[in-house]
């Protein structure tokens, strides 16, 4: 009787485990969901798109904010060009800080927003020195670092929790003593 009430109660957890991603992945529950990809190279920062279809010869527009807007129409904007499968813009000139780009297609949905860093970098070179870097070579994450949806980090952690009742339950059960 011990071990059905055990395998009910852990049948349960098991089900509200799973069924957490789907709750966290349900439209309206984040808007942190993005359509878009945003890089940089220097001081242009650029983003891609394949959410906007096109409307009457538009795909939309994208707006890069600065720290202190908060709305689409008071940032760059920039139309977004491309064919039917990838759209895209561009800004150069950009200074150094942290941006948002928000992308809004023809037909007034969201594709998405995402926050980018700019950093200082000099495109000018005087004429009397050299392009020679001055501390060697600089190491990092680079591009390399990938900015994950809700779906992926909630079934991330979907799999930690499921690992940890997982090891809960085994390492519970081999402490109990053994009747034979």
């Amino acid at each position: 009787m011990r071990t059905n009430r055990l395998l009910v109660r852990s049948g349960l957890t098991v089900v509200a485990v799973a069924t957490l991603p789907l709750v966290l992945a349900a439209p309206g529950a984040s808007a942190a969901a993005s359509g878009i990809s945003v890089s940089t190279s220097g001081s242009t920062v650029s983003v891609t798109t394949t959410s906007c279809a096109q409307v009457n010869g538009s795909f939309g527009n994208a707006s890069l904010l600065s720290s202190g807007q908060s709305s689409f129409a008071q940032g760059r904007q920039a139309a977004l060009a491309g064919a039917n499968g990838t759209q895209s813009a561009a800004w150069s000139n950009v200074g150094s800080g942290t941006f948002t780009v928000v992308v809004v297609c023809s037909n007034g949905t969201s594709a998405g927003q995402q926050a980018v860093a700019v950093s200082a970098s000099s495109t000018r070179t005087p004429a009397s020195t050299s392009a020679s870097p001055t501390r060697g070579v600089l190491g990092g994450m680079g591009g390399s670092v990938k900015d994950y949806g809700p779906l992926t980090l909630a079934a991330g952690g979907a799999l930690v929790a499921t690992g940890t009742v997982a090891a809960a339950w085994f390492l519970r059960r081999r402490t109990r003593p053994r009747h034979y």
